[in-house]
């Protein structure tokens, strides 16, 4: 039996649709993985093993299963977006245990386009925090199980780094795609504003959360993003020549970036210096009052989604981060400060075509109870290796994730790519540059010594 774990999702739904394999004996080698390493893990909730291998008999019957651009392909979804049939739990037990009746429209066009739903991946409390823990679970990076796979998209970016599946369904709001891609060795595409139906929590964090991606190549990520936007997305094979500005620097004031970092930066830029796009040294006007502006609407967006809930039975990192983001609510709902922070960032972006940072400025922090310790303890650890992703995210401009260099670790190395609104085709198609001229491996070795799986 032809073994397809590991291989990436274009090639398996290529397959399925060619009848060279059945969208159930995929299926159930990947359920098979998960039985076998998640215990190790952490990546699932829940995992839907019945209900995915009948998903899977039903895409197989299906009228038009040559069409699908998914046909037969695992996915896992984020347990903060709703699955049919499935409890919805954020992270925390403070939600109801009960069913959703319908799925989340970024979960249904999944579906629709042939993949299949394998389980509901964890995540840290009301998705608040770059590391993913609780009492619902702990994800760990495949790569470095010591360390956190990242948040809070962890739960979702490990089952794909460990090759549970090939592709997974995250939402970032201060960087919840990017955190746990660079952490975890993965492509991830944060698209701008209104591009992929959002509908995430109580208001999308103020319109700052977007749905979106994390596979182990560019071209699966571009297969996903374009049925998670409802069409066709065809990156140029060769962008350019692009006016490219690197920037080392940390938008946030007093985080410093890591030497790790810095490197897989300057890397990148030489291959793409190499690929003909004119690389300089330039950094964004970030203002001084970026970090203030970032918490403000981090604390606030976690004050709207608190609402309801029964403070006894959330962490109290959670209850003082809700009740720091009442104070900000009123002022962030006007959209002002976010305003001022595009208008000064655009007059940069007219002047270059794309902005080339690290993705993160160190490496991530041990996989801990960090659900049981202080919120000041808990927010100086995010802001110390993820000060990078949040200005993205109150612009509301696409941003990106991709593989580069290794940590002293082995872990994965990661660089971030920014553009103008509308270039997520453009960042496509420079992530798939560097992936060509600086390929990475694709999945974390966890197998058996002696197993021979194509994961790299």
């Amino acid at each position: 039996m032809t073994n397809w774990v590991g291989r990436p999702a274009a090639e398996t739904a290529a397959a399925v649709r060619e009848k060279r394999a059945t969208p159930r004996e995929v299926v159930a080698e990947h359920l098979a993985r998960i039985e076998r390493l998640d215990g190790r893990i952490g990546a699932f909730r829940r995992v839907r093993a019945e209900a995915a291998l009948a998903e899977a008999d039903e895409v197989a019957a299906r009228a038009d299963l040559a069409e699908l651009p998914l046909a037969g392909v695992p996915v896992a979804v984020k347990d903060n977006l709703a699955v049919r049939g499935e409890s919805t739990r954020v992270g925390t037990t403070a939600t109801p245990d009960t069913p959703a009746a319908a799925d989340h429209v970024t979960v249904a066009r999944l579906r629709a386009a042939g993949a299949v739903v394998v389980g509901l991946t964890n995540v840290p409390e009301l998705c608040v925090f770059g590391t993913t823990e609780g009492v619902l679970g702990t994800a760990r990076n495949p790569w470095d199980p010591a360390r956190t796979a990242g948040g809070s998209s962890g739960g979702s970016a490990a089952a794909v780094a460990a090759g549970m599946v090939p592709i997974a369904l995250g939402n970032d709001g201060m960087g919840s795609l990017r955190i746990p891609a660079a952490n975890c060795g993965l492509v991830t595409l944060k698209p701008g504003h209104g591009v992929i139906p959002a509908g995430i929590g109580d208001g999308d964090w103020f319109g700052m959360s977007e749905n979106g991606p994390l596979a182990t190549t560019v071209e699966d990520t571009r297969l996903m993003f374009s049925v998670l936007a409802g069409a066709e997305v065809v990156p140029a094979s060769e962008p350019g020549p692009l006016k490219i500005a690197l920037s080392l620097r940390s938008p946030l004031a007093g985080a410093a970036i890591s030497r790790p970092y810095a490197a897989a930066a300057r890397t990148a830029a030489g291959v793409l210096m190499k690929a003909g796009h004119q690389v300089r040294r330039a950094d964004p006007p970030y203002p001084m009052s970026l970090g203030m502006t970032a918490l403000a609407h981090w604390t606030a967006g976690t004050a709207v989604d608190a609402a309801g809930l029964d403070p006894r039975l959330l962490a109290r990192r959670t209850r003082v981060h809700a009740a720091l983001g009442r104070r900000f609510v009123r002022t962030v709902r006007t959209g002002e400060s976010r305003e001022r922070l595009r208008r000064r960032l655009e007059p940069f972006f007219a002047e270059y075509d794309v902005l080339l940072t690290p993705a993160l400025a160190r490496r991530s922090p041990r996989a801990a109870p960090w659900h049981e310790r202080g919120w000041l303890r808990n927010v100086l650890a995010n802001s110390a290796y993820s000060p990078l992703t949040p200005p993205w995210n109150l612009t509301g401009w696409p941003a990106m994730s991709v593989p580069c260099g290794t940590l002293p670790s082995g872990a994965p190395c990661a660089v971030q790519l920014v553009g103008r609104p509308g270039t997520e085709t453009l960042l496509l198609g420079l992530a798939a540059q560097l992936e060509r001229r600086s390929p990475w491996p694709r999945t974390a070795p966890l197998d058996e010594p002696g197993r021979k799986t194509p994961l790299s």
